[in-house]
C-alpha cells in the first residue's frame, strides 16, 4: 500500500503500538480490509498520519489516551489551512478509524465521536465547467492520427458524454465498451462498487470505434482500455493510464486548444451534465445517467445558473 510509510512513521506508530501489540495490528487492518476504495484509504491514511503526529508531538502517550479535547484541537488547526470539506473529510477519516478500534476492542470510546465539524453547505460545485463551443473546440484540436491523439480524444469525450467520473473510466476495461440492442455500451464501475452501464451518444460511439480501431485493442477484451505511452515508441503500454498522467493530459490539451478556463478530470462530468439539462434533459434522468442516489447531488453539477449571472452582471452599465 503506497500510504505505508505514512502509516509506519516512528511517531505515529510509536502511539499506536503504545496500546499493544493487537493495536498495531488492527491498526493496520482498518486501511488494508475496512476501506476498499484507494482513494479514500490514501485520504484517510493521510488524515491518520497527520492527527497522530499532531498528537504525538503533543505528548499523547497512547492511542487509548486521545480524548475528545486532542481531536477538536487538532480539527481547530485544520480549518486555518484546509477547506471546510477537507476538514470534515478528515474528522471522517479519525471517527472511522476509533469506531473500528471500539470495535476491536482496543480502545473504550470514540473520542471524534462528540466532535463537531466545521459547517458547510453548498448549493452549486466550483468544478470549472466549459460550455458546449468550448468542450466541441476541445475534442476538435486533438490529432488524432496518433494512438495517444485517439486515446485522449475517446477518454475526454467518455466522460463527457456518459457522465463518468476519472476513477470509473480509467478502471475500464476493453470489453467493458460492448454492443447491445446494436448500439455500444459502456460499463463503469463507480464508487462502491456500483456497476452501472450507459449506451453510447453517437459522437462517443464513434470515438470508441476509431480508439479500439485504430490501436488494435478490440482484439485484447481483459486489458485496460486507457493506457500509457510505452516510453520512446508513441505506442500504447499495458499498463494503465493513473489519474494524475490523465490531469496533465487535460491540461495540456487545453492549453494546446487556447481554452483559459483552469478546467481538470472532473470537468468533464460537470461539463456533459450542465449541456445535458440546458437541451431539455430532467434532473432525475440526469442524476439515474451520472449514478448519483440523490438529485441533490447532481444539482452541484447543474452550472446553467453562471449564464443567468453572467447576463445579470452584465446589466450593471456606468
Amino acid at each position: 500500500m503506497n500510504h505505508a510509510p505514512a502509516l509506519t512513521a516512528p511517531a505515529v506508530f510509536a502511539l499506536v503500538t503504545a496500546a499493544g501489540e493487537r493495536a498495531g495490528v488492527r491498526f493496520l487492518e482498518f486501511f488494508a480490509s475496512a476501506i476498499r476504495n484507494p482513494h479514500t484509504r490514501r485520504a484517510y491514511a493521510r488524515a491518520a498520519s497527520d492527527f497522530l503526529g499532531w498528537c504525538a508531538g503533543a505528548g499523547v502517550p497512547s492511542i487509548k489516551a486521545v480524548q475528545p479535547l486532542h481531536v477538536a484541537a487538532w480539527i481547530e488547526l485544520q480549518t486555518t489551512t484546509h477547506s471546510a470539506p477537507t476538514v470534515k473529510q478528515r474528522l471522517a477519516a479519525i471517527r472511522h478509524l476509533f469506531d473500528w478500534l471500539v470495535t476491536g476492542q482496543i480502545v473504550l470510546h470514540n473520542p471524534a465521536a462528540s466532535v463537531r465539524g466545521p459547517s458547510h453547505t453548498t448549493k452549486q460545485g466550483k468544478t470549472p465547467v466549459l460550455d458546449a463551443t468550448e468542450a466541441r473546440q476541445l475534442l476538435d484540436s486533438i490529432d488524432v492520427t496518433t494512438p495517444i491523439g485517439l486515446r485522449d480524444r475517446a477518454l475526454i469525450a467518455l466522460m463527457v458524454f456518459s457522465f463518468a467520473r476519472i476513477g470509473a473510466a480509467l478502471a475500464m476495461r476493453v470489453d467493458d465498451v460492448y454492443v447491445q440492442q446494436r448500439r455500444l455500451w459502456v460499463r463503469l464501475r463507480e464508487k462502491g462498487g456500483k456497476a452501472h452501464a450507459m449506451p453510447c451518444h453517437h459522437t462517443l460511439e464513434a470515438y470508441l470505434h476509431a480508439y479500439l480501431d485504430g490501436t488494435g485493442l478490440a482484439s485484447e477484451p481483459k486489458g485496460p482500455l486507457f493506457r500509457t505511452v510505452a516510453r520512446g515508441t508513441g505506442q500504447l503500454s499495458s499498463t494503465p493510464l493513473p489519474q494524475a498522467n490523465a490531469y496533465a493530459m487535460v491540461r495540456r490539451r487545453a492549453l494546446a486548444a487556447g481554452i483559459a478556463t483552469r478546467i481538470g478530470n472532473h470537468t468533464f462530468r460537470a461539463t456533459g451534465i450542465t449541456a445535458y439539462l440546458k437541451n431539455g434533459g430532467t434532473l432525475e434522468n440526469a442524476a439515474a445517467m451520472a449514478n448519483h442516489a440523490s438529485t441533490r447531488t447532481t444539482q452541484l453539477y447543474d452550472r446553467r445558473r453562471d449564464d443567468i449571472s453572467l447576463d445579470e452582471v452584465e446589466r450593471i452599465r456606468l
